[in-house]
């Protein structure tokens, strides 16, 4: 695991997670600029998931506690707020609810909170790996990657936003992405849908703010009402992460949400 870092040391501390499989620098480069105009802002690059490091993500939990080790020796325990896209939102969720750290605000970014038994998980794993490997890393090919390539170029709404969704998980294809392993993938997607991060979180000091996507539907607003006891929920009408394609509008969201005023 890798953390980068960007702005300036003395303004307060924000901590970008990326979603699942995601390139860190895909996920949040087109934001960095402007968040950093406000924030001293350090972006997670997962074990596995960084072509620095020869490394293999293991588990949520495995992750969990070495962002926890970091945050603890780097930055005295505590951050000013946290974003997480997707996946991310769920290392967020399980950082406030282990107690471990301590952040004051902590953004939830209309991540879809799926949660199975081990067994579901595993199979779901292994469903989805032959379909989504290939699409991520350009190894191999299969029916899947050339539908969604297909749905991505029919020119409508919707394949714009597939189009610029993908490039969040791993950019415009001038990156080489096969340094990321199987192993790697497969630990990741599994272990987020088997991984508890707890009921009706409510930790003194720290604010839940939750970017819901309301296109996503009704049941994902049910889900952060069950995951968290008292949430400020900032509706959207808007798909799954799309927010997050609007740099500007997405960095103001940020600010508004952590009360950080021009």
């Amino acid at each position: 695991m890798k953390v980068y870092e960007f702005g300036e040391s003395d303004k307060p501390v924000i901590m970008l997670f990326p979603g699942t499989c995601c390139y860190w620098k895909s996920n949040f480069g087109h934001v960095i600029p402007g968040l950093s105009e406000h924030f001293r802002t350090l972006v997670v690059s997962y074990s596995g998931f960084d072509e620095t490091e020869h490394s293999t993500f293991i588990s949520e939990l495995d992750e969990t506690e070495k962002i926890e080790q970091y945050i603890r020796e780097k930055l005295d325990g505590k951050l000013y707020a946290a974003y997480g896209c997707s996946l991310g939102g769920s290392f967020v969720s399980l950082l406030v609810s282990r107690r471990k750290i301590h952040i004051e605000h902590a953004i939830i970014g209309s991540s879809d909170m799926d949660q199975a038994p081990k067994w579901l998980a595993k199979l779901e794993t292994a469903i989805m790996m032959p379909m989504f490997y290939p699409l991520i890393t350009g190894k191999g090919s299969s029916l899947f990657q050339k539908m969604f390539e297909k749905k991505m170029n029919d020119g409508n709404d919707s394949s714009d936003y597939m189009k610029r969704f993908t490039e969040i998980m791993k950019g415009d294809g001038s990156l080489d992405m096969s340094f990321i392993s199987k192993a790697s993938m497969k630990n990741q997607f599994c272990t987020d849908l088997y991984t508890k991060v707890g009921e009706h979180i409510n930790v003194p000091g720290t604010v839940i703010h939750v970017f819901y996507a309301k296109k996503m539907g009704e049941k994902y607003l049910d889900r952060y009402k069950l995951h968290f006891a008292d949430p400020d929920i900032r509706e959207f009408d808007l798909q799954h992460e799309e927010l997050l394609l609007d740099a500007d509008r997405w960095v103001k969201e940020v600010c508004d949400a952590c009360m950080i005023l021009d």
